[in-house]
């Protein structure tokens, strides 16, 4: 059987929704993100101090943006496509590692995403711990 253009982007982006997994987003956040945005998520890592612009609330994100989840803004500020200059490079400071196989995902607008698979499971994971 062959799949036309749209029929081919519903069998990826539904696989994409599969593919994100919170418990891999969690493990990636206490590695690499905890230490600026706290254990909590709430934005008092033991590094927040240090930064010229302090961490935000993670757990927050919903309730400061309409009750409408930003996933494309964090997806897009985790990769590196939206920078933020805080502490002298764009965040994440581990870049490159979050690079690597790209999926796509689906924003609450119906649009697709393509994404680092390591971001989107860390943005799944940042949405599940939203108040």
């Amino acid at each position: 059987m062959r799949l036309t253009g749209l029929s081919l982007i519903l069998s990826v982006l539904g696989a994409a929704a599969a593919a994100q997994d919170i418990d891999a987003g969690a493990a990636l956040y206490a590695d690499h993100c905890a230490v600026c945005h706290g254990a909590d998520a709430a934005g008092d890592g033991p590094l927040a101090p240090a930064l010229a612009l302090q961490p935000v609330d993670l757990t927050a994100l919903t309730a400061s943006n309409g009750g409408v989840f930003p996933a494309e803004r964090i997806v897009r500020r985790i990769d590196g496509r939206d920078p933020l200059v805080s502490h002298g490079s764009p965040m994440p400071v581990y870049g490159p590692y979050f690079d690597g196989p790209e999926i796509a995902m689906k924003l609450p607008s119906g649009q697709p995403l393509i994404a680092p698979e390591a971001v989107v499971h860390l943005m799944a994971w940042i949405e599940s711990i939203q108040d």
